[in-house]
């Protein structure tokens, strides 16, 4: 009998199993994206067509450029309408609604910061002709809404979610949050406030050295410069929405450098990585002209690509476009600050977040003159406060006018170099470094956004509030951004490097990214004579790290304490400073890189530094040759830092050890470098974890022009690759048809789509593909059609 129900019950459980697995499975593909046949979609103003291609990328063929958008919007939420709901919800400040009380710092600081108020402002100040472009795109977004609401794809059913319309307010909030996620100098200047407090202006300086008099700079390009080497809250936004942080490779070259006589651009941003990737490819053709390049779903434009007649690519700029503001609460009534004309009551307002199986909560959102008060919300920013003091934020970002979008959309059917920079002209966050080139020849660079103008101080730490003496005054004016036009030189590049001369500092900030990708894309400039798309692409694909090298003459004082150390010493000594994913050197390398960077700034300071990078080697070298005490450790001398880099060598060795066995032969930096390719949801959930992760063993390091590492890495994989060049663009303006792109996983969302991760082996290999061809053209080469009829 007992074996009976033992077997009853076996059988049910996989009875249970099997019908299970077919519900998720019909789940899944019920909410597959139409590829061929026809649909309706209202609004159109006549039949427009889409012709996928072997990679599932989107051609369009629409009557105009108003029903392209609408067509846009469709295909988006089509294929990635969960990264389209998220990215919303958080620039709404909603995510606890359907992720619970762990999101409600997100949603708070959000709501602090005003967001989504401020894009329905901004909605209102764009001309007519913006607004009837971001409505055509919304109505196509909620058509699709509205034609698949019984077959949303399962991760909305996993989140308790069911997604409300679009509207034009979605998609400008997203330029709200990036502008957030790329103007990082708030944290910059709470880290020096800490640093301060704790070390001493004098000592606390050493840890920011600035920029080299030799490094390059954007706006003066030179060649054969012989550059010398040297010998969170947020964190959570950047999570959900897939930008942390940001790095960039960007670079134009004229027809008088290359060889076909044209210029080339290149383009390659570094954002979070993950499945889907952020980007989506698209090409537009209608009888108004035609578009290619990286669309971000929820987003009408073309953000980085090139139309028939210009091509663009950016990078951020790292324009200081933040101040804290330490504001002084009235003593005698709390609802007021002080200012230079007397108290002031705070502008309050309250605000009502749900929580998923929580009580609603209520938020008193307090302003000042100079912005948001967000020491009500950040820990951090409070403990930079005294009793009595409160912490505003002043950003350009905060704008309820915003026009950013439709400068993007102007961006798009620009033609020549002067409508370039009239698009620009409405341009206001973030800001960033844009590379031009066009079809006639031009070249050219231009760093557009609001860049405040200060009544004094550099804001480098927090300031004071209440006597006005640091308030901004103004914005500088347009033609007085970063700017090049033809250089006579024949090309320009950025990798977030200084784009201004140091003796712009204080109008333009000076937090550029370390410039070790910027010297070697010098050194290309400095060795290539003609260039062509395969030397770009090339450039695109390098994994030297000149980091490495900086770094070798320190590692050669090293005084080994056992045989393996000496070994590991010899391999760095010898190492090419390649991040080859088949070898041992890159892996101990970044070992050690990370031990020194605990042993000498984190232990030293007591504090985690995120702000700074995860490396900081630019601080680290700079410590070491001009204030070697520095490294001093219990009273014990360090005169040359050898013990300091010794503790380091053998401290990642022992981390290597644990993780990867003892036999160093064996050891790969590919098999700890993967690129993380997790889908956001899929990822925890067991079984389809397996099935929807797309990592990958990659070269490449976090100062390699293949930009690899990552800001953060979670415990368990402390050398990932989280961020990378999510999209990569080669723009040749001889001929726009063989211009090549790729992005890192695949058009889809839908995990078992086979467009969600056939990009992969090609991006990794450093491979592209071409968007090109008539629509008789496509159908030839297998594309397959959809119609969709008004």
């Amino acid at each position: 009998m007992r074996w009976r129900l033992l077997k009853w019950a076996a059988r049910l459980v996989l009875t249970l199993i099997v019908v299970a697995t077919l519900a998720g499975a019909y789940l899944i593909y019920r909410a597959m994206p139409t590829y061929s046949g026809a649909e309706r979609l209202p609004g159109l103003s006549a039949e427009a067509r889409v012709w996928r291609d072997a990679y599932g990328v989107p051609h369009i063929f629409a009557a105009s450029m108003d029903d392209a958008a609408r067509v846009l919007g469709y295909l988006h939420a089509s294929e990635r309408l969960f990264q389209m709901e998220i990215q919303r919800r958080v620039g709404q400040g909603r995510m606890a609604e359907i992720q619970g009380a762990d999101l409600l710092g997100v949603d708070k600081f959000i709501r602090t910061l005003g967001f989504y108020r401020e894009a329905e402002m901004s909605f209102s100040s764009l001309s007519p002709w913006a607004q009837k472009r971001l409505t055509a795109y919304a109505d196509g977004v909620s058509a699709f809404l509205e034609s698949h609401r019984d077959a949303l794809p399962p991760e909305f059913l996993l989140a308790g979610d069911r997604p409300e319309p679009w509207k034009p307010a979605d998609s400008l909030v997203w330029g709200k949050l990036l502008s957030l996620q790329l103007s990082g100098h708030y944290k910059l200047e709470a880290l020096r406030a800490h640093l301060r407090q704790k070390l001493g202006a004098d000592q606390a300086g050493w840890l920011f050295p600035g920029m080299k008099a030799d490094a390059p700079i954007t706006t003066k390009p030179v060649i054969d410069a012989h550059h010398a080497l040297d010998e969170s809250v947020p964190d959570q936004i950047g999570d959900l929405i897939g930008i942390r942080r940001g790095a960039s490779n960007e670079w134009v070259v004229a027809g008088s450098r290359t060889v076909t006589g044209k210029p080339i651009l290149a383009n390659d941003p570094h954002l979070e990585l993950g499945a889907p990737v952020l980007w989506y490819l698209a090409r537009i053709v209608t009888p108004e002209g035609s578009l290619r390049g990286a669309t971000v779903p929820g987003e009408p434009v073309v953000l980085l690509g090139q139309n028939d007649n210009i091509a663009w690519g950016s990078t951020t700029a790292d324009t200081d476009v933040q101040d804290l503001f330490i504001e002084t609460v009235d003593p005698s009534d709390l609802s007021k600050y002080l200012t230079p004309d007397g108290p002031k009551s705070f502008d309050a307002r309250e605000e009502t977040i749900h929580v998923k199986d929580g009580a609603d909560v209520k938020l008193t959102v307090r302003t000042t003159r100079h912005g948001p008060v967000l020491s009500d919300v950040s820990a951090d920013l409070a403990s930079i406060a005294e009793p009595g003091k409160a912490v505003a934020l002043a950003f350009t970002g905060l704008g309820d006018h915003d026009a950013t979008a439709e400068a993007m959309m102007r961006l798009n059917a620009a033609r020549n170099w002067g409508e370039f920079l009239d698009a620009l002209k409405l341009y206001q966050t973030p800001t960033q470094n844009i590379v031009y080139a066009d079809v006639s020849g031009d070249i050219g660079f231009f760093s557009p956004g609001l860049v405040p103008l200060r009544k004094s101080g550099d804001g480098m730490t927090p300031a004071d509030g209440a006597s006005g003496a640091f308030d901004w005054i103004g914005t500088i004016p347009f033609d007085q951004l970063p700017q090049l036009h033809n250089p006579e030189i024949g090309f320009a590049f950025n990798a977030n490097n200084a784009n201004v001369p140091i003796d712009a500092e204080s109008k333009f900030g000076r937090d550029w990214e370390e410039d070790f990708r910027a010297r070697r894309i010098q050194e290309f400039f400095d060795t290539i004579d003609r260039h062509s798309l395969d030397t770009s692409a090339a450039m695109q694909a390098d994994h030297l790290s000149l980091a490495a090298k900086a770094f070798q003459p320190f590692i050669a004082r090293i005084k080994p304490a056992d045989e393996r150390a000496r070994q590991a010493q010899t391999m760095l000594m010898s190492w090419d400073a390649v991040m080859d994913k088949d070898r041992a050197e890159p892996l101990i390398f970044t070992a050690f890189l990370k031990s020194l960077h605990r042993n000498l700034l984190e232990e030293k300071t007591g504090m985690k530094l995120e702000a700074m990078g995860p490396f900081a080697a630019t601080a680290l070298i700079a410590l070491m040759r001009d204030h070697p005490s520095w490294c001093d450790a219990a009273g014990k001398p360090d005169p040359d830092c050898s013990g300091a880099l010794g503790r380091a060598l053998d401290d990642g060795l022992a981390l290597l050890v644990a993780r990867d066995g003892a036999d160093m032969s064996r050891w790969r930096w590919g098999a700890e470098h993967q690129a993380l390719l997790r889908h956001k949801v899929y990822s925890h959930v067991p079984i389809l974890d397996r099935i929807s992760d797309l990592s990958v063993a990659s070269s490449g390091g976090f100062y390699t022009l293949d930009r690899g590492g990552g800001f953060e890495t979670a415990p368990d994989k402390p050398f990932a690759r989280t961020n990378g060049p999510g999209f990569r663009g080669l723009y040749d303006l001889s001929d726009p048809e063989k211009s090549r792109f790729m992005i890192t996983t695949g058009q889809s969302g839908h995990i078992f789509s086979r467009h969600y991760g056939d990009f992969v082996p090609l991006w990794n290999d450093g491979k592209s593909i071409t968007l090109t061809g008539s629509e008789e053209e496509l159908k030839k080469a297998g594309a397959q059609e959809l119609t969709l009829a008004p």
